[in-house]
């Protein structure tokens, strides 16, 4: 099995591993792993038959073409059994056009990927798919996998639950206690995982499911497990596909984990591989700036060092120590990369503006809108050119936050502009004194 598409290091080391196996280091030199296709089996198709087919299979009610992931199953598992697939009617989100925001800044095009449409609210999904299917697909070829496990700030948590119930697999996560939203938190409950919540924070939580991945025999689930990526990688493809097989000038996405970033890259990688486009974009990525160490090695050279994540509104982002920092870099550097950072007030007030059109973005789609309004300022994005912010959630896990924003009690944050609720009594005049009031 698994002859076409195997688990590689990404130093270079020479020894190959199955899909199926639970490894997530290299044995050899102890670094990541990463997911390695033959291309030439896929080569035997152009870039434009290749445009074809996946654009032909969008939006249809038949299998694979409610999963924006399983349509391309070719560039992501193509000896996976089909029955082993287990799949949400993930990805195949929209692209969204912000022309009034990009007017606003002053760039030529700007989209929004509103990854929060996914099943379970963000782009986690993805990813998540192709995990649990492998998993599924090795339990049913002999493999003894206890549960499968996560340490999460929230999404992976309940991406992993909701996959896991799919496919009867019993789940464990991993949460800092007190620091995941309730909306985030009932997610992996209502679907039966077992949810142990600790007295620190994700980093803690993700030294500890590492041991237990290693000691236990659970199958790790967070984005240092290649599988991850392999999914996460179709946010590029769908992009591009969603603009015609056109590629954007500058991509934007928040950073915590950082296992995205190197997943966009993989993705415009094996497109270009494949001839399905001839340019590359520059990725963007944004962090807080409470949880900044990839913005910190940015500004010195690409040194890393660790920093102890301090509290943020963007708690998905709140990681001082990310797993997948040393793939995030490579992919930087091959790509032009920029990493910029956001304020609580900055991040709060972009998902504010763009709420404004419409849009309930969460806090984390803020720092990414703050890190273009930057860049725009900086002139480093201009009016030629054209960019795409990834949405990394749905806005309705982050409640509280927007109702803080517009009581104007978040911390750290000012110049809120709330918009509250107007309470009346049952009469008519005194509502028309009202509507006359709003709109003179």
């Amino acid at each position: 099995m698994f002859r076409r598409v195997a688990f590689r290091c990404i130093a270079g080391c020479s020894e190959t591993y199955p899909l199926d196996q639970a490894i997530y280091r290299c044995p050899q030199c102890q670094n990541l792993l990463e997911v390695a296709h033959d291309l030439e089996p896929l080569k035997q198709r152009s870039g434009a038959e290749w445009r074809q087919l996946f654009d032909a299979r969008i939006g249809r009610v038949a299998w694979p073409g409610t999963s924006g992931v399983w349509t391309k199953k070719e560039w992501i598992c193509p000896e996976l059994d089909d029955e082993a697939i287990v799949s949400l009617g993930e990805g195949a989100t929209p692209l969204l056009p912000l022309q009034r925001f990009a007017s606003k800044l002053g760039v030529g095009e700007l989209w929004l990927k509103q990854c929060g449409a996914s099943h379970t609210g963000s782009f986690k999904d993805l990813g998540m798919t192709v995990l649990v299917s492998v998993v599924q697909q090795a339990i049913r070829s002999g493999r003894s996998i206890r549960a499968v496990a996560c340490a999460s700030t929230g999404d992976t948590s309940a991406s992993l639950a909701a996959y896991a119930a799919a496919a009867g697999i019993a789940c464990i996560v991993i949460l800092p206690r007190g620091k995941v939203t309730r909306a985030q938190l009932v997610q992996p409950l209502a679907c039966g995982a077992h949810v142990l919540a600790l007295d620190t924070d994700f980093d803690g939580c993700m030294h500890i499911v590492q041991r237990l991945a290693v000691e236990a025999g659970v199958y790790l689930a967070n984005s240092m497990n290649s599988l991850r990526l392999e999914g996460q990688k179709t946010v590029a493809i769908e992009i591009v596909e969603q603009l015609g097989w056109r590629v954007p000038d500058f991509v934007i996405i928040p950073g915590g984990n950082l296992g995205n970033v190197s997943a966009l890259g993989a993705g415009f990688d094996m497109m270009e591989a494949l001839g399905t486009i001839t340019k590359r974009p520059r990725i963007v990525v944004a962090q807080a700036e409470a949880a900044n160490p990839l913005y910190l090695a940015y500004k010195n050279a690409w040194k890393f060092v660790p920093v102890a994540a301090r509290t943020t509104l963007a708690s998905a982002i709140q990681i001082g120590n990310p797993v997948s920092i040393e793939k995030a870099i490579a992919a930087l550097k091959k790509y032009d990369g920029i990493v910029e950072q956001a304020s609580e007030s900055e991040l709060a007030k972009n998902a504010a503006r763009a709420d404004l059109q419409g849009l309930f973005t969460c806090p984390h789609t803020g720092v990414a809108l703050a890190a273009l309004e930057k860049l725009v300022q900086k002139k480093v994005i201009a009016k030629n050119h054209s960019a795409v912010v990834i949405s990394t959630a749905n806005g309705l896990k982050f409640t509280d936050f927007k109702i803080g924003y517009q009581q104007g009690t978040l911390a750290g944050v000012a110049h809120a502009q709330p918009n509250l609720l107007a309470e009346l009594p049952h009469d008519y005049d005194a509502v028309r004194r009202k509507v006359d009031e709003i709109t003179s």
